[in-house]
């Protein structure tokens, strides 16, 4: 047989131009110390702060510390099967989440997985963990109320679409009933909610989802749960993802409302998460970033300018105080990041002010550019009367010889008081607030006896409701002229009539 060099020329080319090997090319590690829901890793060089990793078991790592021999890397998932030699893939990619309408009605954890029993969430979007806050020229001044329900809030301390407003205060005061009161009002509205419960029971939590499912409030809220009993780097995750969650809203032109309950929990954890980590502590033993994980964080609420949208994101974090020090190194930190503080004092709590809006501490640093024309007339100086009003109530104290003047600031100021107090779970629309504050400072209340203002309002509120005209030109105009005023009292002048009468014959 004779060999032909041309013919095996043509079929060794032919071959070699139809060659084909699928090269899978990944880096990949090996651990080299695991423990406590932390691992290093050797062999990474080329890994990318907050990269997401893979190891076995189908557990994922969070690339944190980049040093100059391994990875210091925070475990997700069921870490225990973790051992030392263990290997670890980079996927290039950073950490994200799920995020979308999708959610809205869910209860998930921080990586996006549902908690509620009801199946995989589907949806095509995800936004990464950490993003960089829109830059001034992208942003337009906070101009648009977003009505909280609560009389003391929205008249005082009000909060605007694109603000941070802090709510602070010790254990047991009714932060986290202010948030629950500001989702139930937000019925009806274009505003999405995102509530983030970091290391609360999941029993609140679980009170919670039931209090908002049972009024109809879950169709726009969404729940992410890092519980007490989950590791700490899922509890540092669980305000970011919150955050991606709020700004795919934002950057589709839509609003949305991400309230941090609490962002004590939160720091606590990147605490852990840092030590863990051998990263150098500082002031109370916190890792130097402390400030900069929630300025990072917080600074993420925006209200877009047109141009980009016009989307806005709200934040409503929670500090937890330890016996009202609002100076402490968390509380002070997220008060010079966020927008105003509504600080809630145990003493007012416990003395049946509900909610215990402290008025000489609480301010909202958007003033009153974020309420309506009505609000502003009738609230104008509602703060300092009631700051006036609680230093007269310390001065009475020592002395029984008021003059006429002071004894009538006491009065007005005590009508004022219960004016403001509100039940859990009853927001009041802002045409029904601005009526009931009007009454107030316009001394309709004076003569009422202070127990019975409460019972005054509300059936003053049905009165109104009945009549129906009032309500319907402030709602829509947004605005209290003169006229409208007029009527307003005309109106009230009518009913306290009435309402007398019912007392006289009570009393009777």
């Amino acid at each position: 047989m004779k060999l032909r060099p041309e013919e095996i020329t043509s079929i060794l080319r032919q071959r070699i131009e139809q060659y084909d090997v699928e090269t899978d090319l990944a880096e990949v590690g090996t651990v080299l110390q695991v423990g406590d829901g932390i691992a290093r890793i050797y062999g990474l060089e080329n890994a990318v702060a907050m990269e997401m990793l893979e190891l076995e078991n189908g557990v994922v790592g969070l690339a944190f510390n980049l040093e100059e021999d391994d990875v210091g890397a925070a475990l997700f998932g069921e870490w225990e099967g973790i051992s030392e030699g263990s290997s670890v893939r980079r996927t290039g990619r950073v950490a994200s989440i799920p995020v979308g309408e999708a959610l809205l009605g869910r209860v998930v954890d921080p990586l996006g997985n549902p908690l509620d029993g009801r199946g995989p969430i589907e949806t095509e979007h995800f936004r990464p963990l950490e993003f960089k806050a829109p830059g001034v020229v992208a942003r337009q001044p906070v101009k648009e109320p977003l009505q909280t329900g609560i009389k003391a809030i929205d008249s005082m301390t009000n909060v605007g679409r694109g603000q941070r407003e802090l709510i602070i205060g010790d254990r047991s005061t009714g932060k986290t009933a202010i948030l629950i009161d500001t989702i139930l009002n937000q019925k009806d509205t274009d505003v999405h909610c995102i509530y983030v419960a970091i290391g609360q029971k999941e029993s609140t939590v679980a009170g919670i989802y039931e209090r908002l499912r049972s009024a109809g409030a879950m169709e726009y809220t969404t729940i992410v749960t890092a519980s007490a009993s989950e590791a700490a780097p899922i509890k540092w995750m669980a305000p970011f993802a919150g955050a991606a969650m709020g700004e795919y809203f934002l950057f589709s032109g839509k609003h949305a409302l991400v309230m941090y309950d609490d962002l004590s929990k939160h720091a606590d954890a990147y605490h852990q998460l840092s030590l863990l980590l051998r990263r150098p502590p500082g002031r109370e033993a916190f890792p130097g970033d402390v400030f900069y994980l929630h300025s990072r964080l917080l600074e993420r609420a925006c209200k877009l300018n047109d141009e980009n949208g016009g989307g806005s994101l709200t934040a409503l974090p929670v500090i937890e105080t330890q016996a009202g020090d609002v100076s402490a190194y968390i509380p002070t930190n997220v008060i010079s990041i966020t927008d105003g503080q509504i600080f809630l004092q145990a003493d007012l709590f416990y003395s049946g002010v509900r909610p215990a809006v402290n008025v000489g501490i609480s301010v909202s640093r958007v003033g009153s550019s974020a309420q309506t024309k009505a609000m502003k007339k009738v609230a104008g100086r509602l703060r300092l009367d009631l700051a006036q009003y609680r230093e007269l109530e310390a001065f009475a104290q020592f002395g029984s010889d008021l003059d006429r003047a002071t004894q009538q600031a006491l009065t007005r100021g005590e009508k004022m008081v219960a004016t403001l107090n509100q039940p859990q779970y009853q927001p009041w629309p802002m045409e029904e607030q601005v009526a009931a504050i009007y009454a107030g400072i316009h001394g309709f209340l004076d003569d009422i006896p202070t127990p019975q203002v409460q019972r005054f309002q509300d059936e003053l509120r049905e009165h109104l409701r009945a009549e129906g005209s009032v309500y319907q030109q402030i709602r829509e105009s947004g605005d209290l002229p003169d006229d409208l005023a007029q009527k307003l009292s005309g109106e009230i002048d009518k009913f306290k009539n009435t309402f007398n009468v019912q007392t006289e014959s009570a009393v009777a």
